[in-house]
């Protein structure tokens, strides 16, 4: 598939083909634009080989691959690979991943780019909602029931004081400027972890 885009391109043009990464390896000292990998290879990996293309050349790999999986995906984009498209892509798609590359743009297959969204999403849910202490959770819960400071601390025996000053670290914690930002915000990450399960 991607002879054939290269072969009918007039921008593009084909270069050496390697069956391994051992011999991709020379790669580093070529003078190739653009390499697409595959992850699956006799031997080193084609992941392995784009973390060394990438410490060593400026030579930009997208991974051409049937591979799905999460971890790979990641691995991939961590490794150094600017682009990752899956081999049921059609000739259209390879052809604008090599322009979309050439502009600096990443370019990825639909799927893989709405996993690396999801993956992006629940990483920063998961740092919000940890990002408060269990007492400070408690606060912001009964505070969003509508709870005055005096029956909030009077519910969690502690003083109205102690109330406000876990509703000041809440605010600077979750970056929000009053009670009703902080309760949206609340809501917006309990909804979102309910939709997950």
């Amino acid at each position: 598939m991607i002879s054939n885009v290269l072969k009918a391109s007039n921008e593009f043009e084909l270069g050496k083909v390697y069956t391994t990464a051992e011999e991709a390896m020379e790669l580093v000292e070529s003078p190739a634009d653009i390499v697409f990998v595959e992850i699956a290879l006799p031997g080193i990996s084609g992941i392995e080989l784009i973390k060394v293309l990438h410490q060593n050349s400026a030579i930009q790999c997208i991974i051409y691959s049937k591979n799905k999986e999460d971890v790979h995906i990641l691995s991939a984009l961590e490794s150094g690979a600017s682009g990752y498209i899956l081999k049921e892509a059609r000739e259209q798609e390879i052809n604008g991943a090599l322009n979309e590359l050439k502009n600096g743009g990443a370019p990825m297959s639909p799927y893989i780019s709405k996993r690396v969204i999801s993956f992006f999403q629940q990483t920063e849910n998961k740092v919000q909602s940890t990002i408060l202490s269990e007492r400070e959770m408690q606060v912001l819960q009964l505070l969003a029931k509508g709870l005055p400071y005096k029956q909030i601390a009077e519910s969690l025996y502690i003083s109205s004081e102690t109330v406000k000053r876990h509703l000041h670290n809440i605010y600077h914690k979750l970056g929000v400027q009053n009670k009703i930002e902080a309760i949206n915000k609340l809501n917006l990450l309990q909804d979102r972890n309910i939709s997950k399960h």
